[in-house]
């Protein structure tokens, strides 16, 4: 998958990013395309047509084996054992502790093999942890370096696949997966995304990523389809208040403080982190995050300070400007007596308090 770039790795893709003129940035450990031509115009067309992701940094991680359901069950937060064959889910890694390990989408590809599409920055942490707790019967295996990973996300997406697809082979609908032949190229197809509009993630090996990224680009032109880099993809998830490991998520941030609740199952039921979350069941989660909206001028970025009456009382995880809403938006961590909807609070930018109000996520 790589060829060395002193220290950091490059997908299968690199060759195509660089002709396309790309700005190649490190992230995660690799060089990777932030954007091609505007973040904006990247951002507009994933909204309005569609956008076309190399995220082959993802990783991916396969449980094979009889006691594989069991293991995941054990593993990740949301449910397992209604998870049909040829479904995806969101869930969370938990540390004994409660902490977030990493974020993950969970699939059913067959009755004995599951897989987590884990985050660029946390694949080897996550192997680790996984072939760890999965017990010796149970096939661990990590595709990352041998599976490329692209998202064409859009609501012309599923047109644009349409036609490369073999006649009746049908897409899968929203958070299912299927095996397809696109392009004549065997792909794993799953109808999932991180951007906050309908697309898929397209799981293909690197031998035919090159190929099957030309042949979408080709498909989609007239549709209005542009290559899409990072830079996008922030600022969609940040439209859609998608939390973001190492900023919404840390190992320091249990899945309730997060506004996760709804991707963890009963307590009782049992995972690792399970116990420490119902020990502090009783006790109010001390910070919630939030999402706000800049009243004054200025923009929120990462890590600035959240201020109420001259006092800092959290910070930002993730702040830009909406090309949506045409307007500065961000989340943060404010104590959870300070987060309802409509509270006023200041973003600290640049030594000078600007007025924000928080408001309903998503912002979309």
């Amino acid at each position: 998958m790589s060829e060395e770039a002193g220290e950091l790795r490059r997908t299968a893709l690199h060759a195509t990013h660089a002709a396309l003129g790309a700005r190649l940035v490190p992230f995660a450990g690799y060089e990777m395309p932030v954007q091609y031509s505007s973040i904006k115009e990247e951002h507009k067309a994933v909204r309005e047509r569609a956008g076309l992701f190399d995220v082959s940094h993802m990783g991916q991680i396969q449980l094979r084996g009889k006691r594989a359901r069991a293991a995941a069950e054990e593993l990740v937060t949301c449910e397992v054992s209604t998870l049909a064959v040829g479904q995806a889910r969101y869930g969370l890694l938990l540390d004994e502790n409660g902490g977030c390990i990493d974020d993950v989408m969970l699939s059913r590809v067959d009755e004995e093999d599951y897989f987590f599409c884990v985050n660029a920055s946390n694949v080897d942490t996550a192997h680790g942890w996984i072939r760890e707790h999965a017990g010796a019967s149970v096939k661990v295996e990590n595709r990352s370096r041998s599976t490329s990973l692209l998202a064409l996300q859009g609501p012309a997406a599923r047109g644009i696949l349409d036609g490369l697809c073999s006649p009746g082979t049908p897409l899968p609908k929203r958070f299912r997966i299927a095996s397809c032949e696109i392009a004549g190229l065997p792909v794993l197809t799953s109808g999932t995304g991180y951007t906050g509009s309908r697309g898929f993630e397209l799981y293909v090996e690197n031998k035919d990523v090159v190929a099957l990224w030309e042949a979408l680009m080709q498909a989609g032109e007239p549709a209005g389809l542009l290559p899409a880099g990072l830079g996008a993809r922030d600022t969609l998830r940040l439209e859609a208040a998608l939390p973001l490991y190492g900023h919404e998520l840390d190992r320091d941030t249990s899945p309730f403080e997060a506004g996760l609740d709804r991707f963890v199952k009963p307590l009782a039921r049992g995972f690792i982190g399970a116990e420490a979350l119902a020990a502090r069941a009783d006790e109010a989660d001390p910070r919630r995050l939030v999402g706000f909206e800049m009243v004054g001028r200025g923009i929120a970025r990462a890590d600035y300070e959240i201020v109420i009456d001259g006092t800092v009382v959290g910070r930002v995880t993730s702040g830009a400007p909406s090309p949506t809403l045409g307007k500065s938006i961000g989340l943060g961590y404010v104590p959870r007596s300070k987060s309802q909807v409509g509270d006023r609070i200041d973003i600290r930018v640049r030594k000078k308090d600007v007025e924000a109000v928080i408001v309903q996520t998503p912002f979309l």
